[in-house]
């Protein structure tokens, strides 16, 4: 969609189950007999509107027998899937994307060996669904984690997430958590939903500050429990509403690594007057509800209108009955007459959408005549719910006479009503005339749906914006037909050569009365506030990729021959690159047993029969059928069959252990899997989260001058194996540098003021870290503990937040923040082969130039002097050096980017060799 049709957002489902094949092990309650979802979270990270969603779902085994489990997420429309991975006795699957065609030959492979090969997904309002299944042995465990990325878009004057959750039963950890960043500042957050209803209420904790809210529900197992849904535990919502401070007219600018994104959203504009004509289907296929819920939207809708509108009504089937041929101002009589009107509105008769289009814009026409003045807004919004059956109805030939007609002067609204309509027809006409599409449900709402739309675009406060920026490349849309109230227009781009003082931002667009320009200069400045969470480091970059994939693959609607292909070329280029699963790419999931799986991305409005699909109904949901693999997918609301996911894109990601690595893995180390798999230490209370008694190391591993021996359980390599760590400093093409090693060495990352960081090379990364503050504080980080003084932590029980003397420490999962004054030290925990290790990552707010180690100088100003050749010379602190094309995997990000960068030798930037920054302590 535009970045101006703003829609409700939801998050996710995540559910395990056992097969359908296998009904004999469900209970009456739907809960699945020895098979146990002992933990299940929802992590949610929402950074200036980029979202970034883990689902973590844990399920064991407690038969003595294999059963299969079915994992099932639902997730937004408009999100795309970056990283999925199943965890079994220690071996991780991941996700593999890649192109739709390469995963359809994978797909008829797998069919043609009897496999069940498809995932099957279904469309509902604003959710798609997601799933797999895999087969776990007796008396094992396995992990799902799901990720999934999406931009928030603002609606009616808010940003809304919805989180629905489902896990078909009472669960021991169970936890939902969403962090709320906002440069701007939050004006207000509201929380509400079922979930948070009556004897729940005291499971939900907000905290909410100038700029951060933290929204955290943990119900006990007493309050999974409730007089309808007994042991199939919760089945409800929580919806997270918030809006920011909007101080500045021009809008808020945010720089990062070489991408901006700009935030427009001005406020106090006086309101446009607007000529709008309504287009509403009357045919024979509206019967029924469709028509009585569109008389009532209408009846609603002329209450409403502002007396300083002009409007028109059409209604139509084989012909075209105007209830005037001019527009009417929106007085009080003019409004009951039309209400008078729409009370007689009977369905009968064929569809003629051409002529009544065309009668629509010819209204407008004669009204532009009658009434040249500026500074209106003129719009057609078109109801229906079929293909067009009278009159023309070569559906191209239809698109461009109304093209034609419109010729750029009015925006059209297409409103697609049920699933019976040609919704991507309706999809391609709005957007060749500056407007959206948007699917009404026929359910018990579909009037408040209607009437919902409508408000969204009620009140035009500027028409033809244009943004307009220098020294910037690679823009998303720029220019908009109209901006209304209560939304806000996104741009986002790439900063020349990362230079700030080249860059300027400019809006025109015209009020009521006259033409407008906001001007602004662009400063980086809070980038240390916005470098605290790891979303954030290269949230606008992956904000720039994900709006821009979105905006090319609306634009292949439009597009024909060369340029389509260029564009969908283009398209998929950018979502391989950023792991995102797009209507482009398939996802393929690879079993322990070798089976595969392909996983497409749904399209709105695609019929599971077109896909060579046999379907049948079978109670609330629709047994999908292939060779011999058979899934139970659940339907969507409503009750429509479900359809086969469309294309989704990944690249291959290392893969992450999940057995102990995260938050609720205590739960794993304990968890009871009968006599056969009790740990050694037996029954018993579960662990204390809280700090555990330091092991005996003995005051000799505390040398006085800061510095820690190496870990003696640390393996010893006989034969000292060849490393290369490479490293990348920020920026939206990056130069690189390797440092190739032998053994394990220790390196000083950085020394600063009396704080010293030490290291040890492992694999890709790091096996330990030390932070020293002085000669008497210290941490330590390793694969399995963080010690903060005399006290230990699993990375597990770390709690969310830790005060160390002056030092603050943040656990999130596999992530690790500290902040020690002006320095921010940031790492994560991955699993690669087999291994575990750390990747840190370093952000100060003042370097200065005495900062020395490996990471000390990452954030040293640099400039290339081409982008586009195979070799660049490189010039940082003084030095002229040749770079070449190269590529490294960014583990300064959790999802793990495959980015492009300039290789160099380390010397220039460390100014000096590897020798001078090797130690021999931690």
């Amino acid at each position: 969609m535009l970045p101006h049709a703003l829609l409700l957002l939801c998050l996710l489902l995540a559910s395990a189950s056992t097969s359908p094949v296998r009904r004999d092990t469900v209970t009456s309650t739907g809960k699945v007999k020895d098979l146990d979802i002992y933990s299940f979270h929802i992590k949610s990270t929402v950074s200036s509107r980029y979202a970034m969603t883990v689902i973590t779902s844990r399920v064991a085994n407690r038969a003595n027998e294999s059963r299969e489990v079915l994992f099932h997420v639902e997730l937004p429309k408009n999100a795309f899937i970056s990283k999925f991975s199943m965890t079994m006795d220690g071996q991780v699957y991941n996700g593999v994307v890649k192109k739709k065609e390469e995963a359809q030959t994978q797909y008829h492979q797998a069919v043609s060996r009897g496999q069940s090969a498809g995932l099957v997904s279904a469309v509902g309002r604003t959710l798609e669904q997601f799933q797999t299944s895999v087969t776990v042995a007796a008396h094992s465990k396995v992990t799902f984690e799901l990720t999934y990325e999406e931009l928030l878009k603002r609606r009616l004057g808010q940003y809304q997430l919805l989180i629905k959750a489902r896990p078909t039963q009472i669960v021991k950890d169970f936890k939902i958590e969403v962090r709320v960043n906002e440069q701007q500042g939050i004006r207000f957050l509201q929380t509400q939903g079922s979930l948070i209803a009556d004897e729940r209420a005291s499971a939900i904790n907000s905290t909410v500050s100038e700029k951060e809210a933290l929204v955290q529900f943990s119900p006990s197992k007493e309050q999974q429990q409730c007089s309808s849904c007994m042991e199939a535990g919760l089945n409800g919502d929580l919806i997270i509403i918030y809006d920011v401070n909007r101080a500045q007219s021009k809008g808020d600018i945010q720089v990062s690594q070489g991408y901006f994104v700009h935030y427009f959203a001005p406020t106090d504009l006086p309101r446009i007057p607007k000529n709008v004509v309504f287009i509403i289907d009357q045919s024979g296929s509206m019967h029924g509800q469709k028509i009585e819920q569109t008389r009532e939207a209408l009846l609603t809708i002329f209450k409403e209108i502002p007396e300083e509108d002009h409007f028109g009504l059409i209604t139509f089937d084989h012909q075209v009955i105007p209830w005037k041929d001019h527009l009417l101002p929106a007085t009080s009589d003019n409004l009951l007459a039309a209400r008078d009107f729409v009370r007689s509105i009977r369905d009968r008769g064929s569809t003629d959408i051409n002529s009544a289009l065309l009668e629509g814009v010819q209204m407008l026409n004669r009204f532009r005549e009658s009434h040249p003045q500026k500074g209106t807004a003129s719009i057609l919004i078109l109801l229906t719910d079929g293909d067009p059956t009278s009159g023309v109805i070569d559906l191209r030939k239809i698109q461009a006479n109304v093209k034609e007609a419109i010729g750029r002067k009015y925006t059209l609204y297409c409103l697609g009503f049920g699933f019976d309509v040609n919704y991507e027809f309706l999809e391609k006409m709005a957007l060749e005339n500056e407007g959206v599409a948007r699917r009404i449900y026929s359910d018990s709402d579909a009037a408040l749906q209607l009437r919902g739309f409508y408000e969204e675009v009620a009140t035009p406060l500027l028409l033809d914006v244009q943004l307009n920026y220098t020294g910037v490349s690679n823009l998303t849309q720029t220019r908009f037909a109209q901006y209304y109230n209560g939304s806000e227009i996104v741009v986002c781009g790439q900063v020349t050569d990362n230079n700030l003082e080249g860059f300027t931002a400019e809006v025109k667009a015209n009020t009521k009365r006259e033409e407008v320009v906001f001007r602004t200069a662009v400063e980086e400045k809070g980038m240390s506030e916005m470098l605290t969470l790891y979303i954030f480091e290269m949230y606008i970059q992956r904000l720039w990729a994900y709006l821009t994939v979105q905006q090319q693959l609306e634009k292949t609607l439009l597009l024909t021959g060369d340029e389509h292909a260029r564009m969908k070329e283009q398209a998929l280029a950018l979502a391989l690159k950023y792991s995102f699963v797009t209507p482009l790419t398939s996802m393929v999931v690879t079993k322990p047993a070798g089976e595969e799986q392909v996983s497409h991305k749904p399209k709105e409005g695609e019929d599971p029969a077109n896909k060579g699909f046999q379907t049948m109904r079978h109670g609330s949901g629709v047994m999908l059928g292939h060779g011999s693999g058979v899934m139970l997918v659940h339907g969507y609301p409503g009750g429509y069959p479900a359809s086969p996911m469309r294309p989704p894109v990944f690249h291959q990601l290392p893969g992450i252990g999940l057995d102990h690595l995260d938050q609720d893995s205590a739960y794993d180390m304990d968890y009871d899997m009968g006599p056969a798999t009790r740990p050694s230490h037996g029954p018993g209370p579960r662990p204390s989260h809280g700090p555990a008694p330091r092991p005996t190391h003995g005051p000799a591993t505390r040398p006085s001058h800061g510095h820690v021996d190496a870990p003696t359980h640390m393996p010893t390599q006989v034969v000292p194996k060849h490393q290369s760590v490479r490293f990348l400093l920020p920026g939206s093409n990056p130069p690189c540098y390797d440092l190739n090693v032998e053994g394990d060495p220790i390196f000083v990352l950085l020394e600063d003021a009396g704080v010293s960081i030490t290291a040890q090379v492992k694999g890709a990364g790091f096996s330990t870290i030390a932070i020293h503050l002085g000669q008497d504080r210290h941490m330590m980080v390793n694969t399995t503990d963080i010690s903060l003084g005399t006290d230990l932590y699993s990375w597990s029980q770390l709690p969310d937040s830790v005060q160390y003397h002056s030092v603050l420490v943040h656990g999130y999962g596999r992530e690790l923040k500290v902040t020690l004054g002006g320095i921010i030290f940031h790492t994560v925990l991955y699993q690669q082969d087999g291994d575990h290790f750390l990747w840190p990552d370093i952000n100060q707010s003042l370097p200065g130039s005495n900062v020395t180690g490996l990471m000390g100088r990452l954030h040293t100003q640099y400039n290339l002097t081409q982008t586009a050749a195979p070799s660049t010379d490189l010039t940082i602190l003084g030095q002229v050096v040749t770079a070449s094309r190269a590529s490294a995997v960014d583990y300064r990000l959790f999802s793990m980017p495959t980015v492009d960068c300039w290789l160099f030798q380390y010397q220039s930037v460390l100014q000096g060799e590897l020798s001078d920054f090797k130690v021999h302590k931690l």
